[in-house]
Formats: C-alpha cells, structure tokens, sequence
C-alpha cells in the first residue's frame, strides 16, 4: 500500500508517517523541510519516497506526483494533512498572509485530491483523507483565515464522500482539536493566558492517538474522525458550542 502523506515533517504529519511505517506501508513524505524527512525516514525499513515540496507554490503543488507513483506505485491513500496557520486580529492581517494560508489550507489539498482522484477513480479504488480542524465545525474568533480555509476543505470533503464512493473511492475527514505539536504551543501563545474555560473545553490531544485513528478509519472505511472525543460535541450541538467560543475565547492582542 503507497500512502502519500503531505505536511509529514511535524506535528500530526510526522505522527502518521510513523504510524504507517509501523503498518508495514510504503510512504511518500511530502514537506517543505526535506531534512526532517531524511531523519524521519531513517526510523523505517519500509520504503520511502521523499518529496521537498512548497504548497504555497501552485507549481508545487501536483508536480510531485508521478516521480511518487514510478518510486512506490499508484498511490492507494492522499492524506492532506499540511497546514498554516494565522491567529491575528483579522485587521491587522496581511492579506498577503491570509491569501498564502488559504493556498496551502484550501486550494492545494482542493487541487491535489482532484489531480490523485482521477487516477483513483480510473482504477475504482483509493482513499482520500482531509485533516480539516475544529475550527471547521466551531469557528474562533481570532482565526479568520484558518476558520474559512478548514470549513471549505471540510464542507468539500464531506461532499465528496458521497460523490466518489460510486467510483470506489472513499473519503474520510478527519477533525482535530488541539493536538500537543509545535502548531498547538504557538497557538496557544497567540491568544495568551489560557482561561479556565479552555482547559475544560479545549483539552488537547496527542498526535500518535489521533494518527491511529486516522489509520483505522482508512482500513475501516469510516465517515470521520473527531478527536479528542469531547470535541463531538461541537457537532450534535454548534449553536451552544459557537456562544461558548464567542463569549470565553480570550481576545487576540492588537498588531
């Protein structure tokens, strides 16, 4: 099996290469940072198939591909896992930088899962996985540009599971909450002191548990994942989850 893993030097994508190497998979580790991938891929016997790759630039973005599949094979499994984010007054946010994030968050996941999807659905199987966020199904104030790139490759994910799925390929959206990486420690700064509404109800995650779960789901055919469970919630009940966020999440600082 050729899984195809893009933001896969850090965090969440660092967690699911390892736990497809531990699967016995052939991995394709896609990331800006090419030597974080040639120190991940000295932890597996597996094979490998490394791709420095910029999403930010729309070249980039597909060009990778076929030296992928002439390395591994078809690829049987696309996560889009990369991922930027912009916590910011939205005011006080270059557009520039808002229009970066929605390129990586949105538009390239968008473009690649159409690119890998035809392939698929000519051979009548393959997996597609979305890591959306949270903020997809319980906005924050702060995250303009996150909420509307997640919510778009969310509401597009969700979509295509159902269209696909005559083609034998088959979706899975995958919404984390706060996940303990890098990402999280930042984002965490961004909005300061936490209160004590966000340690009840934004606890946070571990990125090896939630990459189990992603795997699982890709073997069971499962719709979604939503990790930490307490996040499900937010779904069966958005309206008491959005005043919660409106009332409790701390202010970002101006600049």
């Amino acid at each position: 099996m050729h899984v195809a893993i893009t933001g896969a030097s850090s965090g969440i994508g660092e967690a699911l290469a390892r736990e497809y190497f531990s699967r016995r998979a052939d991995v394709s580790l896609v990331a800006r940072r090419v030597e974080l991938l040639e120190k991940l891929a000295k932890q597996t016997d597996t094979r490998t198939h490394l791709v420095q790759s910029d999403l930010s630039d729309v070249s980039q973005v597909t060009s990778w591909v076929d030296a992928a599949e002439q390395a591994l094979g078809p690829i049987d499994v696309l996560i889009n896992n990369a991922g930027v984010q912009i916590i910011r007054a939205f005011t006080d946010t270059p557009f520039d930088e808002g229009r970066r994030l929605l390129q990586v968050d949105l538009l390239a996941p968008l473009e690649l899962s159409q690119f890998v999807a035809r392939r698929m659905v000519a051979r009548k199987q393959g997996v597609i996985v979305d890591v959306a966020s949270m903020a997809s199904i319980a906005p924050t104030p702060g995250m303009a540009f996150y909420n509307a790139a997640k919510g778009g490759l969310a509401a597009a994910s969700e979509a295509l599971r159902a269209e696909l799925a005559q083609h034998g390929v088959h979706v899975v959206t995958v919404y984390p909450g706060l996940i303990r990486t890098a990402m999280e420690v930042a984002g965490r700064a961004a909005f300061g002191e936490e209160t004590l509404m966000m340690k009840v109800f934004a606890p946070s995650g571990d990125a090896d548990v939630l990459a189990r779960l992603v795997a699982d789901a890709v073997e069971a055919r499962s719709e979604r994942v939503i990790y930490p469970a307490l996040n499900v919630l937010a779904r069966h009940f958005p309206a008491a989850t959005r005043a919660l966020l409106d009332a409790f999440t701390p202010r970002v600082p101006p600049g």
